[in-house]
């Protein structure tokens, strides 16, 4: 029963209600601004659900058919909306089977929190049905996790958990409640969180440094920025824009980073990395002054790490102290937000142009073009290539829909060919290479941006790792589009056996099913497309569904990705065949 009371400790009136935990998660959750999540129901979390039931009207849960599709969901939704997703699952396997998306989003810097039911407190530590000390599980890869035992703790957790999962660089949380927490009763009022005792979020940027950076901008005959997903989470877009063309600077990005600048911007010299672009992998090792933003020098990016840009001085924007010299030794750190730090850089820069410099990016790129490029994208060969279908798909779309990938071949080649003319648009694993992630994420992008055009592109391989989500596609009715490159091969792993292990493909090709036909089975309409003459039409059928669709497209077998920078090399060393 509601009671009201009064809050002395505050000096103000204050109404609260005596209710049950399960009731307080729910309404902190709606509290904070949460419309959308995404679980799996179970023994220890089910008087949340039988919350959730009663309050369907202002939350809507998405029934995901596996708990790791669910964490994938939430970080889909965040990825493309800025807002934190949020998970749900029961305890024991219920929450173990979240852990692969939350690693996933710990690497990643994706905003989620994860709520698990666990056995009655007095029961933890005696190995109960399906109890798991998911807290201890969890540590490694959420930023911050808590287990709740009493009701009257709830709403400061989530409280906490939202704060802290949003704030600075973004993360998933975990919370475990309890099923007597969750039955038991408190007399409940929510303030959202404002601050946590030791933690600082945002680091106030030194204009000392500031400066320090733009000085070694302003002397460089060759700069070079290489920008990361930090400036999407830092919502830097149009700051990093304003430097890059004030300063003439070529711009490359990290797969994460994609999006942030449109694709055709004429300082914009494309993707670094294993299977980034030619030039400016080349001319990372040319370079004057190395300028990055928001990314961490992943060992995907920098190759051989002793000899990375090591003639360049290193200037790094983050705002997580700890990746300042993690990886590579930094000349000037600008530890900060990226937007504010880049509007502070942005009056201190001399406007410039540095177009001899821009001009050999130029005279490498025409070289991958005509050794790589024009072959994926205008093959003579009678096999379809990957590169052709994202062709397609920018041209229907035009450039415009949020691309969500799964790991492999596919993604390697859609970061590379896919136009990105909004920010948000290339939603992918990053740092952990998730095979799985793009059917459910793709799930939560419509969901979270119902007015973009979301198209997942996924490989034989890890579409079949969560092809159970079809079914949450279809109750749902999700329009989301979904398209298998199909080379009956885990392709990533079958190029690295061609050039490193002698073509002993072992274990990496796949005797697949129809999946056109599994695809009609969850009533999603679909298509197979064999022939180049098929694809156009086909693609534009696809676009123009205004319900969820399926088309699997069959490419070469045996086509490889390139450029590629081989384990342990330098950058300088990408090979183009």
């Amino acid at each position: 029963m509601d009671t009201e009371t009064e809050n002395k400790t505050q000096g103000v009136a204050s109404k609260t209600m005596r209710i049950k935990g399960c009731e307080a998660v729910v309404r902190s959750l709606i509290a904070e601004g949460v419309d959308i999540l995404y679980g799996y129901p179970g023994g220890a979390i089910m008087p949340v659900y039988d919350e959730l039931y009663k309050f369907q009207n202002e939350i809507h849960h998405v029934l995901t058919r596996h708990e790791q599709g669910a964490a994938h969901a939430a970080q889909g939704y965040a990825r493309i909306s800025g807002k934190v997703g949020v998970a749900m699952a029961t305890s024991g396997p219920g929450a173990t089977n979240l852990i692969t998306g939350i690693a996933d989003a710990q690497i990643d810097s994706t905003p989620v929190v994860c709520i698990t039911g666990q056995v009655f407190s007095h029961l933890l530590g005696s190995d109960a049905f399906q109890e798991t000390d998911i807290v201890g599980i969890s540590t490694p890869v959420t930023k911050w996790n808590c287990q709740v035992t009493k009701a009257s703790e709830i709403p400061g957790v989530i409280a906490k958990a939202f704060y802290i999962a949003k704030s600075g660089r973004p993360g998933p949380v975990l919370i475990d409640i309890t099923k007597d927490a969750q039955q038991g009763e408190l007399d409940y009022e929510y303030e959202p969180c404002k601050g946590v005792r030791s933690y600082v979020p945002i680091p106030k940027t030194n204009p000392d440094a500031v400066k320090a950076a733009a000085d070694l901008i302003n002397a460089a005959k060759k700069p070079m920025i290489v920008w990361g997903q930090g400036v999407i989470l830092g919502k830097a877009e149009e700051e990093l824009k304003a430097v890059i063309e004030k300063a003439g600077i070529p711009s490359a990005w990290t797969i994460l980073g994609a999006s942030a600048i449109p694709t055709s911007h004429p300082l914009n010299i494309g993707m670094v990395g294993m299977h980034g672009n030619y030039a400016p992998n080349k001319l990372t090792n040319e370079c004057d002054v190395l300028i990055a933003i928001g990314m961490r020098f992943d060992d995907r990016v920098t190759g051989k790490l002793d000899v990375y840009a090591k003639q360049a001085k290193v200037i790094h924007f983050d705002i997580d102290p700890a990746e300042i010299d993690k990886n590579v030794k930094t000349d000037v750190a600008v530890i900060g937000d990226s937007k504010d730090s880049l509007a502070q850089l942005l009056p201190l820069l001399n406007v410039n142009t540095h177009e001899s410099w821009l001009q050999e990016f130029k005279d490498l790129y025409a070289i991958e073009f005509e050794k790589v490029i024009k072959h994926d994208l205008t093959p003579t060969k009678e096999g379809l290539t990957m590169g052709e279908v994202l062709k397609q798909i920018n041209i229907e779309t035009k450039g415009n829909a949020a691309i969500v990938s799964d790991v492999g071949q596919h993604q390697m080649i859609t970061c590379r060919y896919a136009d990105f003319n909004i920010t948000k648009s290339n939603i992918t694993s990053g740092g952990l290479g998730t095979m799985g992630f793009a059917l459910p994420a793709a799930i939560g992008a419509k969901m979270g941006a119902p007015d973009r055009e979301v198209v997942a592109i996924i490989g034989d391989g890890g579409y079949q790792m969560n092809i159970q989500e079809l079914g949450t596609i279809f109750q749902q009715k999700v329009p989301v589009k979904i398209v298998v490159l199909n080379n009956e091969f885990l392709g990533m792993v079958r190029q690295w056996q061609q050039l490193f292990f002698d073509k002993r493909y072992a274990s990496t090709e796949m005797t697949n099913p129809d999946f056109v036909t599994i695809a009609k089975g969850y009533y999603i309409q679909g298509k197979r497309v064999t022939k180049r003459e098929e694809l156009a039409d086909a693609v534009k059928e696809m676009i123009a569904s205004e319900e969820s669709y399926f088309l699997e497209v069959c490419v070469e077998k045996e086509d490889n990705v390139f450029p590629m920078v081989p384990t342990g090399a330098s950058v300088s060393d990408v090979r183009l065949s």
